[in-house]
């Protein structure tokens, strides 16, 4: 059995506290442990592993999808096939030390299977199966977001081919007509510096009332962080 302060130590690392700790032991259970023990096949994690496959698609498409709204179909399958393949995977799971955990038959454990990619990629994806099959769809995707924050945001500067790959605009908007307001108003409020490296002053507005205010060396640029500052407002980033 696995000590309580093992398994917590894990969901420290996950950010989620599982309501059925037995999903998250029955992740972290090789074929080979459960062989060697006499059990059935159906009590290792090679069926969460198939569910958890399913869940880090759908959570990092729907990322994708949201953030990067001016890619085109082919572009974004390409960037979730790159942050799913094996060795991300792998790589993610030697981050919140997965290997540590996992339950092995004496024969993987002598062939330091704790630490082959292919394993530690299969109990990830077991362990994602778990976090769904536990808090649902929302809690799922929270945990791949969290967990692929930083990868996700390295595919999405190199999409729009620097920092500034966030369409704040665009997000912002979707967040209002969430909340059933769709007019939005960006004016020019203040303009400064020479004419060769002005600096524009924007306010951004929707149903008379100010949402946030921003400054570029452009008008767009101006805009773009006046929306962005209304989304820290808002609270949605």
């Amino acid at each position: 059995m696995y000590r309580d302060a093992d398994l917590s130590e894990l969901e420290n690392r996950l950010e989620y506290t599982f309501a059925d700790r037995g999903l998250l032991e029955r992740a972290l259970c090789h074929a080979s442990y459960i062989n060697e023990a006499g059990g059935a096949d159906s009590d290792s994690n090679e069926r969460l592993e198939f569910l958890g496959d399913a869940v880090l698609g759908l959570g990092i498409a729907a990322y994708l999808y949201e953030k990067a709204p001016k890619v085109g179909e082919g572009k974004l399958t390409a960037m979730r096939a790159g942050l799913v393949r094996s060795d991300s995977l792998a790589d993610l799971a030697r981050e919140i030390d997965l290997g540590r955990y996992l339950r092995l038959g004496k024969g993987a454990e002598k062939n330091g299977e704790r630490e082959n990619g292919s394993v530690l990629e299969d109990a990830f994806e077991a362990v994602m199966g778990a976090v769904y099959l536990d808090g649902g769809a929302s809690e799922s995707r929270r945990v791949v977001r969290r967990i692929f924050t930083e990868k996700l945001d390295e595919q999405l500067r190199a999409a729009y081919g620097g920092e500034n790959y966030y369409d704040y605009k665009t997000n912002l908007q979707i967040e209002l007509q969430r909340n059933g307001c769709a007019e939005i108003r960006y004016e020019t409020v203040s303009e400064s510096g020479p004419d060769h490296s002005k600096t524009f002053c924007v306010r951004v507005s929707s149903g008379g009332a100010a949402l946030g205010e921003g400054e570029g060396k452009t008008k767009k640029h101006a805009e773009q962080h006046a929306a962005k500052m209304a989304l820290e407002a808002l609270g949605c980033i």
